[in-house]
Formats: structure tokens, C-alpha cells, sequence
């Protein structure tokens, strides 16, 4: 019975002093979480398990790891502020995935960022054509900060098509040079056709396109693929 009470009392000043400790790291750890303060979080968690499950261990020997990352983490948050060398270093750089209306797919295989994670990520800012961004930034947090073109508004409940209920969102057919065959049967048509498309927007050979994508007018947009 005494072992089980001593891991309850633990639990209970262990949240306590992890709340406290999360409270001085600052309001950045709850705002944002970038590698480095996920790191720390993830850390800090496990250290607070050990310290309530392990009751043979002094209950010092356990709350002097969470400090040490504590003091870690508000070292490297000043560095960060003083140097940007270390900024980058610690959070990384925001990065552009579409700069000027351009797919950056060489960013995205560094970032190991997919176009099922784009579509997604626009889908979220209420875009629905890649065709109508400008800019998209993938910052240090994961977040997609996106910039539409002037005059594309986003995405509304009036782009469906309310006889049918047909979605206005483009469908994309071609993903990473790959054709997504079951894109083009729920639009009726075929690779010969698709290859008849994009000749016509001057790419003969499908390793030419990165992606491409038809909207419900059937206009096609095509994002060349990066030249190496």
C-alpha cells in the first residue's frame, strides 16, 4: 500500500512542478512547437515518468533532469534571439513550396513534403486550385503559411455545385510524373487523352510535368517539373 501512495504523491508534485517548469520555459513551448521544443517536451515527459515510477530512486535524482532541460531550453531560446546563426541551427528555416506560383518540389524532397500533404495543407486554407497561390511557405513549425494571387478568393460552400453537388475542386491527375488513373475515369477519360493535353501545353514526355491537375471547366494546370 505504501509503494502505490508514494507514486500518487509523486504524480501529483510532478504535474505541479512540470506545469511550473513548461510555465517558465515560456508561452512559446504552448504557442508553437518547433523540433527543438518537441525534443525538449518529449523529454521532459519521459524524465517525469521515471520520476514516479521509479520509487527506489531519490525523488531529487529525478526532478534534476527536467531542470537540466529546462535550463536548456531557455539557454538555447536566448541564443536563438542573439544569433540567427543558432536560430537556424536550432528551428530551421521557413521554406518555399510554391514561390511565384511555382511548385519548389527539390524544397519538398528535402522536406520529405508530398502533394497529398500540399493539397491537404491548401485544402485547410480553404484553396482549392495550386493555381491559385502565389506563395506557400512551409514554416519551421509544420504550418503552411499560404498567399493567394490577387484576385483568387478562397474556397466558399457556393463552389459546389448545387444541381449535382459536383465539388469545384480540381482533381489532380498527374502526381510526381505518376498518371493517377482513377482521377481521369472519374472525369471519362484516358491516358491518350491526358498525353493529347499536355502536348498541347508543349510537354511530350511525362517526366517533363511534376504535377498536374483539371478544374470542373476542364482547364488543365501543369507545374513543369525543377530543372536539376
Amino acid at each position: 500500500m505504501q509503494e502505490p501512495m508514494t507514486m500518487m504523491i509523486r504524480a501529483l508534485f510532478i504535474y505541479l512542478f512540470v506545469l511550473l517548469i513548461m510555465r517558465l520555459m515560456g508561452k512559446r513551448e504552448i504557442g508553437k512547437l518547433s523540433v527543438f521544443d518537441l525534443v525538449v517536451s518529449i523529454m521532459i515527459a519521459d524524465f517525469a515518468v521515471i520520476s514516479i515510477e521509479n520509487t527506489n530512486m531519490l525523488f531529487v535524482y529525478g526532478l534534476l533532469p527536467i531542470v537540466v532541460m529546462m535550463a536548456a531550453q531557455i539557454l538555447f531560446s536566448w541564443l536563438s534571439l542573439k544569433s540567427s546563426t543558432i536560430r537556424n541551427i536550432i528551428d530551421g528555416k521557413p521554406t518555399y513550396i510554391i514561390k511565384n506560383g511555382k511548385i519548389n518540389e527539390n524544397e519538398m524532397k528535402k522536406h520529405r513534403y508530398n502533394m497529398d500533404d500540399l493539397l491537404l495543407q491548401l485544402r485547410e486554407h480553404k484553396i482549392a486550385n495550386v493555381d491559385d497561390v502565389e506563395f506557400a511557405i512551409l514554416e519551421t513549425t509544420g504550418k503552411l503559411t499560404v498567399f493567394p494571387k490577387e484576385g483568387k478568393s478562397p474556397l466558399k460552400k457556393e463552389d459546389l455545385l448545387p444541381s449535382r453537388r459536383v465539388s469545384r475542386l480540381p482533381i489532380p491527375l498527374v502526381i510526381d510524373s505518376q498518371i493517377q488513373r482513377d482521377s481521369l475515369k472519374m472525369i471519362g477519360q484516358d491516358e491518350a487523352w491526358l498525353r493529347d493535353q499536355l502536348q498541347r501545353y508543349g510537354y511530350k514526355d511525362l517526366n517533363q510535368v511534376f504535377f498536374v491537375s483539371v478544374d470542373h471547366t476542364g482547364k488543365l494546370y501543369v507545374d513543369a517539373r525543377d530543372d536539376d
